[in-house]
C-alpha cells in the first residue's frame, strides 16, 4: 500500500510545515467530503476564504501531491452564495507552476471573476474527480469473495494557505469497513468516517489516512472508446461506439464455475457485474449491440420522448481482469442536434461515454462532416487533442472531412455537450443524386446502343474465317474419335465371343461373331477414311494431325493383334488343345494387346481435350 512512500512524504512535509504562508489569503473554514461509493473518487471542498493582506488577490491556488494529480480526471470550481446555493458559472482552473513552492506538488489556479480586496470574504466550492485511486486489496480474490479496496489521502487539507477550521467526511458504499486510520477526532458513523474539526493548521499540513473497505460497485474501465458521429444532411446523425472494456477490480483467482455463479448469484455478483446501462439521447432509433461474434440479443431498450435507455449484457459475467469488446450503434434525428448559427451549421451533441459509471482511459471522438464542408472547428468545455482526417464513403469524390478529438482519463462529468461549427453549401446536397441519375442515364444509353448496334464479327474477316475452319477441324476430329470408339466397341464384342467359347465350346458361334466383326470393320474403315480426308485437307489441323495418324495406326495394329488372337484360340479349340497350350499360344498376343490398349486410350484422352 506504498506505506514507505507515505512515511517519506511525512518527513518531507514536517520539514516545511513551519514555512511562512506564500499569500495573504486565509481559509477561515473548510469542509471536505470524499465520496467513495463508486470507482471514481469525488472530492468536494467548500472553502470560506478571506483576504487578510493589503493587496488584492485574483486567483486561489489548489495543491495536490504529484502522484495524486496524475489521476485527476476533472477539476471544477464555483462560487457559492449562502449555504447551499451554488453559482452555475464555472470558474477557469488552469495548471500553474508558482515559484518557491515545495517540489513533488502540482498546483492549479482558480481564476476569480473579480479581484478579492482586503478584508473581503468569498465562498468557493471545488470538485476534484479522481480515477484509479481505489486499489484492490487483496489484488486477487476467488469468485465468491467480496471485493476489498484501499484508499489513501490526508486527514488535513493540503493547502498553501493557513486553515483556521476544517473537517473531513469520507462516505463509503456500505457499513462494512475492514479498517481505517484512527486519531484525534475521528469516528465511524454508519457508512461515513468523520475527521475533525481541526483548528489553526499551518500551510501544507498533511496527515495520511488509509481506509480499507468493501466495495461491490462495478469497476468497468473502457481502455479504449472510439465514438464516430457521422452527419448526414438527409436527416440523420449516425453514432457508432466501439468499446474495449475491462473489469478493473480485484482479479479473479482460480477458474470460473458456472454452477457456483448460478447457485450463489449474490455472492458472485459482489465481485463481478453482468449488466451495463447506456443512457442514449432521446428519440434514438435503429439501435444495435454486437461484439466480435455477432449481434448480442441480451439487451433491452426502453425510452420515451425524454430519454432512451439501453441495458446491455455481455456474453459472460465480468470478473476482475476479464475483458470484452463490443459495438453500440444508433441513429438520431438531425433536427434535434444540428442548428444554424451566423451562417454556419452548428452540431450540439454530448462528448463523453453514455454508459453509466464507466471510466474511459482513452476516448477518441470522430465527427464525420458531409463532403464539401469547410471552415470547421470545435468548442469543447475541457482540454482535448484535436486533428483532422479524411474519410471516403459511398459516392464520395474528395472525401468527407473528419474532426478528431482525443481525451484521456474520462469520467461521467465529461458527458457534456460540445459544439462543432462548419460551413456547408446546400447545393452540395445535389451532388450524390446527380451522380446517381447520371450513372443510371449512361447505363440506359449504353444498353440502347448495345441493342441497336450489330456487334457481330464480319464474315469476311480473317478471324471469322479462322474460327470457322477451326470449328470444321473440331467436327472432323470428333467424327474420327467416334469411329475409333465404335471400333473399340467391336473389339470388346470379339473378346466377349472368346469368353463365351471358353465357357460353352461353341466354335460355330465364335466364328459367326468374327465374321460379323469383319463386316463392321470394313464399314467403319470407309467412314474413317472420309473423316481423315476432311481433317487432312484443313491447314488448321496441322498441329494435331500427327496424333491422329498415330491413333489410327495404333488402332489398326490393335485390331490385327486381336484378330490373330481370335484365330489362334478358335484353331486350338478345333484341334482339341488343352487350356495350358491355348494360354501359351496367345500369351505374346495378350501382352501386346494390353500395351496397345493403353496407348490408344492415352491418345484418345489427348485429342478429347482439343475438341
Amino acid at each position: 500500500m506504498a506505506i514507505s512512500r507515505v512515511v517519506l512524504f511525512l518527513f518531507f512535509w514536517n520539514a516545511i510545515l513551519w514555512t511562512p504562508a506564500r499569500s495573504d489569503l486565509v481559509i477561515l473554514k473548510l469542509d471536505r467530503k470524499i465520496d467513495l461509493t463508486s470507482q471514481t473518487v469525488r472530492v468536494t471542498s467548500s472553502l470560506k476564504i478571506e483576504n487578510a493582506g493589503p493587496s488584492t488577490a485574483s486567483k486561489v491556488l489548489l495543491a495536490f501531491p504529484s502522484h495524486q494529480a496524475r489521476n485527476i480526471a476533472e477539476l471544477r470550481s464555483f462560487y457559492r452564495e449562502g449555504k447551499s446555493k451554488v453559482s452555475s458559472d464555472q470558474l477557469r482552473v488552469e495548471l500553474v507552476e508558482p515559484q518557491g513552492m515545495p517540489p513533488d506538488l502540482t498546483f492549479y489556479a482558480v481564476q476569480l471573476q473579480k479581484d478579492l480586496r482586503r478584508g473581503e470574504i468569498l465562498n468557493l466550492d471545488v470538485l476534484a474527480v479522481f480515477t484509479h485511486s481505489l486499489k484492490p486489496f487483496p489484488e486477487q480474490i476467488s469468485q465468491t469473495e467480496v471485493q476489498l479496496v484501499v484508499f489513501q489521502d490526508s486527514a488535513y487539507y493540503l493547502s498553501p494557505y493557513v486553515v483556521k477550521v476544517q473537517s473531513l467526511g469520507v462516505k463509503l458504499p456500505s457499513k462494512n469497513v475492514e479498517s481505517f486510520t484512527k486519531f484525534e477526532n475521528s469516528k465511524l458513523i454508519d457508512s461515513e468516517i468523520k475527521y475533525g474539526p481541526y483548528e489553526n493548521l499551518p500551510v501544507f499540513s498533511y496527515t495520511p489516512i488509509v481506509v480499507h473497505f468493501e466495495s461491490s460497485s462495478p469497476f468497468a474501465v473502457a481502455q479504449e472508446l472510439l465514438r464516430e458521429i457521422e452527419i448526414s444532411h438527409w436527416g440523420n446523425v449516425q453514432v457508432t461506439e466501439h468499446y474495449k472494456l475491462v473489469h478493473g477490480g480485484a482479479h479473479n483467482k482460480g477458474g470460473f464455475s458456472r454452477f457456483d455463479y448460478q447457485s450463489r448469484p449474490f455472492a458472485s455478483e459482489s465481485s463481478s457485474f453482468r449488466h451495463l446501462l447506456a443512457r442514449l439521447p432521446p428519440r434514438a432509433h435503429s439501435v444495435y449491440y454486437r461484439d466480435e461474434i455477432g449481434n448480442v440479443s441480451t439487451s433491452h431498450l426502453r425510452g420515451d420522448s425524454r430519454k432512451t435507455e439501453l441495458v446491455i449484457e455481455p456474453r459472460y459475467p465480468m470478473f476482475g481482469g476479464w475483458k470484452t469488446s463490443f459495438t453500440i450503434g444508433y441513429g438520431l434525428p438531425l433536427k434535434d442536434f444540428l442548428f444554424q448559427s451566423e451562417g454556419r451549421r452548428l452540431l450540439n451533441i454530448s462528448f463523453g461515454c453514455p454508459i453509466e459509471d464507466v471510466v474511459v482511459d482513452d476516448l477518441i471522438v470522430k465527427v464525420v462532416l458531409p463532403e464539401g464542408s469547410k471552415d470547421f472547428y470545435s468548442s469543447v468545455p475541457f482540454s482535448t487533442k484535436q486533428w483532422e482526417e479524411i474519410k471516403y464513403s459511398h459516392l464520395d469524390i474528395a472525401g468527407r472531412p473528419v474532426l478528431v478529438l482525443k481525451k484521456t482519463n474520462v469520467v461521467p462529468e465529461h458527458n457534456e455537450p460540445f459544439l462543432v461549427y462548419y460551413r456547408f453549401n446546400n447545393l452540395s446536397l445535389l451532388r450524390e443524386p446527380l451522380m446517381l441519375v447520371s450513372g443510371f442515364f449512361l447505363l440506359f444509353v449504353a444498353y440502347i446502343v448495345f441493342m441497336h448496334v450489330d456487334m457481330s464479327i464480319s464474315k469476311s474477316s480473317a478471324s471469322y474465317i479462322s474460327k470457322l475452319q477451326w470449328d470444321e477441324v473440331q467436327t472432323s476430329l470428333q467424327h474420327v474419335l467416334s469411329v475409333i470408339n465404335r471400333c473399340l466397341a467391336v473389339h470388346g464384342k470379339l473378346e466377349a465371343s472368346l469368353r463365351d467359347l471358353s465357357r460353352t465350346g461353341d466354335v460355330r458361334s465364335c466364328k459367326a461373331a468374327r465374321k460379323a466383326a469383319d463386316s463392321v470393320f470394313k464399314e467403319l474403315l470407309k467412314e474413317l477414311n472420309l473423316a481423315l480426308g476432311s481433317l487432312q485437307s484443313s491447314p488448321q489441323a496441322a498441329q494435331i494431325w500427327p496424333k491422329v495418324e498415330e491413333l489410327v495406326a495404333k488402332e489398326r495394329e490393335l485390331q490385327e493383334r486381336l484378330i490373330l488372337k481370335h484365330s489362334s484360340v478358335v484353331d486350338s479349340y478345333e484341334k482339341k488343345h488343352s487350356g495350358r497350350e491355348i494360354e501359351n499360344r496367345i500369351a505374346a498376343h495378350e501382352q501386346k494387346l494390353v500395351a496397345l490398349r493403353h496407348e490408344v486410350d492415352d491418345l484418345i484422352e489427348i485429342l478429347d481435350e482439343l475438341c
